[in-house]
């Protein structure tokens, strides 16, 4: 079985370390490089994981930054997901701790 890959992205920490502090601060190096993106597009460029990626966009980056993709994009190996005993058959306690619901006792009436 392959091993799954998941990726973190270090674009914020790049920006820091090149002293743009501020998401606004990629606008216009972006603009001059043909890249149009508006303020909330780019705050989420930085401040979120992008599934979607432009390769332009990446390129521009890159440039702008003066940094490599790995500098950007960091391979790891992907949390596995264990299943809940609830998926295997038993109860799923995770999480809940001692928040469970008392069982009902039905008590039989006398009926004349």
């Amino acid at each position: 079985m392959a091993a799954k890959l998941d990726y973190h992205w270090h674009l914020r920490q790049v920006m820091a370390a090149r002293g743009m502090f501020s998401t606004t601060d990629l606008i216009e190096p972006l603009a001059q490089r043909g890249i149009r993106l508006s303020s909330s597009q780019v705050y989420r460029l930085v401040v979120e994981r992008p599934e979607r990626l432009s390769l332009k966009v990446l390129m521009a980056l890159l440039d702008v930054l003066d940094c490599a993709m790995t500098d950007l994009i960091e391979p790891v190996a992907a949390a596995s997901a264990k299943p809940t005993r609830a998926a295997a058959g038993g109860t799923a306690t995770e999480g809940v701790g001692d928040l469970r619901p008392k069982r009902a006792r039905i008590a039989g009436t006398d009926r004349p």
